[in-house]
């Protein structure tokens, strides 16, 4: 594990000082303190940072305990009096503090601390805490294995390609007895760093393994909270998937019927039609043909009574074969002439006399006379004969 953190470390400063460098935190800082602002004093405390500073400075012979931001110390005490005594003292400071939330930063004198202001290249930034140790001969009296010291970008502007760092020093002769000291008190220390002003500098001068580690049960809930939402998210978009495919394979099934339905019309639409033009062809047909009965009672009334029909038919085309005998076949053509049904009545072929009935035989054509009106149609549809005629 101590492996695969000391790999990432240098991905995590690089990330850490893009996020610092950024302006995103003072947009994230200044919004969620107007935010707060918004809040009744009761519910401020839920919404805060979590981390709840308090410093402890020690003046003289004297220990100060304070909050950060503040002015006014919350307790005070000797530092040669009673190892109880100074729990007590600090222990009814913090009552009101929770314990997962506190933190305890252990300010030191600016004179017991060496401060300088180097001039960087601008890829010593992902690696600042090495390039000030390889520094720190150079730039302190001291040597690495004599001091704790801490590092920090500057925000004042540098040249192209250049940064300004800060580097603070501490010997170890210093830090070390006051941190016994708190440590045989049983208090634990979260930073070491420099006063300014009312608040603390933010650098700490606290070596990484003397940091205590702490537990922070509502970080685990917070997080386990925050991957429960993500789940819950990702629950909810798969169930407005899961609706939304539904939906349209609802809404294709519906379309299928729809345009099933609808060449069902479409056919039926198409058969209403075709049996409307043939009902208006038939009628139409009716109305322009003329009826075999027509024509027979036509040809009986023209025709003389010493004539004998032995065929009378008609074909699709309209045309009439009347074939017979008569004692004077000649005069039939008169006869049919001023016919309204039956035109262009014409022998064909030759009259010839029939040596048994004494009579002519005869085979003469014409044609059925169609209406004006419409075009010219089938007369009948059925060719017939008939025996004769009176």
């Amino acid at each position: 594990m101590s492996t695969a953190t000391q790999s990432l470390r240098p991905l995590l400063e690089r990330v850490r000082h893009a996020w610092r460098a950024s302006p995103l935190p003072r947009f994230f800082g200044w919004w969620g303190g107007e935010l707060r602002g918004l809040l009744p004093l009761r519910w401020r405390a839920w919404f805060s940072s979590g981390a709840n500073w308090h410093l402890l400075q020690r003046v003289d012979t004297q220990w100060m305990l304070r909050r950060a931001g503040q002015h006014s110390p919350l307790a005070c005490w000797e530092d040669g009096a009673d190892a109880l005594v100074q729990q007590a003292e600090l222990s009814a400071a913090l009552r009101g503090v929770d314990h997962e939330d506190l933190r305890l930063a252990l300010l030191l004198p600016a004179a017991a601390v060496l401060r300088r202001t180097l001039t960087l290249p601008l890829a010593a930034r992902d690696n600042l805490q090495q390039v000030m140790a390889f520094e720190m001969d150079r730039q302190t009296p001291f040597s690495l294995a004599q001091v704790y010291f801490a590092a920090r970008e500057l925000p004042s502007p540098a040249a192209a390609g250049r940064l300004n760092a800060e580097l603070a020093v501490v010997t170890r002769g210093t830090l070390d007895p006051m941190l016994a000291h708190l440590h045989a008190l049983g208090i634990s220390i979260d930073a070491v760093d420099l006063a300014l002003g009312d608040d603390r500098l933010g650098m700490n001068l606290l070596p990484v393994e003397q940091t205590p580690r702490r537990l922070r049960p509502r970080l685990r809930l917070n997080l386990a909270l925050a991957a429960g939402c993500v789940l819950l998210l990702v629950l909810l978009l798969g169930q407005w998937l899961h609706n939304r495919q539904a939906v349209l394979t609802q809404m294709r099934d519906q379309v299928e019927n729809m345009r099933g339905e609808a060449q069902q019309v479409a056919t039926l639409r198409q058969q209403l039609q075709d049996n409307a033009g043939a009902a208006g062809f038939l009628a139409q047909r009716k109305k322009n043909t003329v009826s075999m009965l027509s024509l027979l009672q036509d040809a009986t009334e023209r025709l003389p009574d010493s004539a004998w029909l032995e065929r009378f038919s008609v074909d699709n085309t309209g045309q009439i074969g009347i074939q017979g005998q008569s004692k004077q076949a000649a005069k039939l053509l008169d006869a049919l002439k001023d016919s309204t049904l039956i035109t262009n009545a014409s022998f064909q072929g030759s009259i010839q006399p029939d040596p048994t009935s004494g009579k002519e035989r005869f085979y003469l054509t014409a044609q059925v006379h169609q209406p004006s009106t419409g075009k010219p149609r089938s007369a009948v549809a059925t060719p017939a004969t008939g025996g004769g005629a009176p």
